[in-house]
């Protein structure tokens, strides 16, 4: 009995003294597709209208009123017409 015991802790005590292999690192080159806009950056936002509500509600009668809401409905059609072939091609 006590020959086995000894033989169990000098067995458990050179398990412990053995090292673990060596991890082998090797390098490894994984492509990812990565989603790529198809909008040019100077589209990607819309551009500042000269109609928003401060400047609406400071115009100083009906004239300039009408003259600040199609100046900023010409720009929206502007920007839409540069806009919409390239969403287009974007599908």
């Amino acid at each position: 009995m006590r020959a086995a015991l000894f033989l169990a802790a000098a067995w458990s005590l050179t398990a412990c003294a053995t090292r673990p292999a060596e991890p082998i690192i090797k390098t490894v080159e994984v492509k990812v597709p990565v989603a790529v806009s198809c909008v040019p950056a100077d589209l990607r936002q819309e551009p500042s209208y000269p109609d928003t509500d401060a400047t609406v509600r400071a115009t100083a009668g009906p004239d300039d009123l009408i003259k600040l809401l199609a100046a900023g409905r010409l720009l929206r059609d502007q920007w839409l017409r540069e806009i919409r072939p390239v969403l287009k091609g974007c599908r």
